[in-house]
């Protein structure tokens, strides 16, 4: 099939998500073309079947802010009718499923009729979605999609909940390709680089937004660290990163965390990792627990959202109330504590992520575009 893909090209999960769907798509022998303002950041041109169109904002005096909307939608269709592309798969409510649903009209003027697939993943939904300014707007282009998904049954609960929506939600989880983790552990992984022997690593990577609570992380890692010789890998970046910054500082840790950016090799450092912290405001899905225990790592999260789907309370880590950094802390040193505790956490973990790989959720995709598309 000749398949678009739209997404933020960020090193958020939506793109992450998307991203590794395309390249998994071309390798099936799928012809694959990422529609976005910039070339997603995992994006890997090793197959010839992907292809990467700019979305182009042009300077114009008359607008404060570049109208993206009408040059995405304008991008879309003319990569559908030079391509003759199949299906239209957007990823995020806002603004992708909307410019989606007016590209779809000007190209049935052209008597063109292009299928459009519209994957939810939270924030669109729960945050900004269902803000006054852009429920209508969103509801509409939900329910105008050929077809739609979520990436968690929590989430398809929160958009019945905040939309009257029409169309049928399919839940598709969200996938993860073990292999490159596996690989990661045995021949990337050097853990004296970052530690001695005798500590313990726990990691966090987000993109440091306030919903992520990256000061959570560092006090309950500040607990952690009192009673069991440990580090902390900070990965990612973001807005709440000069705060979590100081909180360091103001806690005399600074030799015992390290603030490592954004990086397009988390499993190379997920692989040092024993216990990942999670505690999240809410999360749609969990797409960094699921790289963590990809990685044979277990998760401390909270119970928010999606989380409960991915970690599974007791077997790949503990859940617990959000904000609650003690009982996230004891949870951490429950497991850390003693050794063979650990790894049983550890190899529940590697075993778990077996439901999301991504033999079991690409047959999925594909059948959902086939269903949808006049072409096949």
């Amino acid at each position: 099939m000749r398949i678009g893909i739209v997404c933020y090209p960020t090193f958020g999960g939506s793109g992450v998500v998307a991203t590794e769907l395309g390249m998994a798509l071309a390798d099936k022998g799928h012809e694959v073309h990422f529609i976005t303002y910039n070339q997603p950041v995992r994006l890997d041109f090793f197959s010839h079947r992907l292809h990467f169109h700019e979305v182009v904002l042009e300077e114009y005096p008359l607008f404060q802010y570049q109208p993206y909307e009408l040059a995405l939608s304008s991008k879309m269709v003319e990569v559908v009718e030079k391509y003759n592309l199949e299906v239209l798969h957007v990823h995020y409510a806002i603004p992708h499923a909307y410019a989606a649903y007016m590209a779809k009209k000007m190209l049935e003027d052209k008597g063109i009729n292009v299928k459009v697939v519209t994957t939810l993943h939270g924030t669109d939904i729960t945050l900004v979605g269902s803000h006054p300014t852009y429920k209508t707007a969103v509801e509409f282009s939900i329910n105008k999609s050929d077809e739609v998904t979520t990436v968690s049954n929590s989430l398809k609960e929160d958009t019945l909940r905040l939309f009257n929506i029409e169309k049928d939600i399919k839940v598709v989880y969200n996938f993860i390709d073990g292999e490159k983790y596996a690989k990661a552990h045995q021949t990337e992984c050097k853990r004296i680089a970052l530690a001695n022997p005798e500590e313990k690593i726990l990691t966090h990577v987000s993109n440091f937004r306030p919903v992520k609570r990256t000061d959570d992380v560092i006090k309950i890692f500040n607990r952690v660290q009192k009673e069991i010789p440990s580090k902390l890998l900070m990965v990612g970046d973001g807005p709440e990163r000069l705060n979590a910054e100081n909180l360091v500082k103001e806690l005399g840790i600074e030799d015992r965390v390290l603030f490592l950016g954004n990086s397009n090799e988390v499993e190379k450092i997920l692989c040092y990792s024993d216990v990942f912290l999670l505690p999240s405001e809410t999360e749609s899905f969990g797409l960094a627990a699921l790289e963590a225990m990809a990685a044979s790592t277990a998760v401390i999260s909270t119970n928010r959202g999606g989380l409960p789907e991915v970690n599974i309370h007791g077997k790949t880590g503990y859940l617990s109330e959000f904000g609650d950094v003690d009982d996230m802390a004891k949870n951490a040193i429950t497991i850390l504590k003693d050794e063979a505790v650990l790894e049983r956490f550890k190899k529940n973990a590697k075993e778990h992520i077996k439901l999301f790989s991504l033999q079991n959720i690409l047959p999925v995709y594909e059948e959902i575009y086939k269903s949808c598309s006049v072409t096949v």
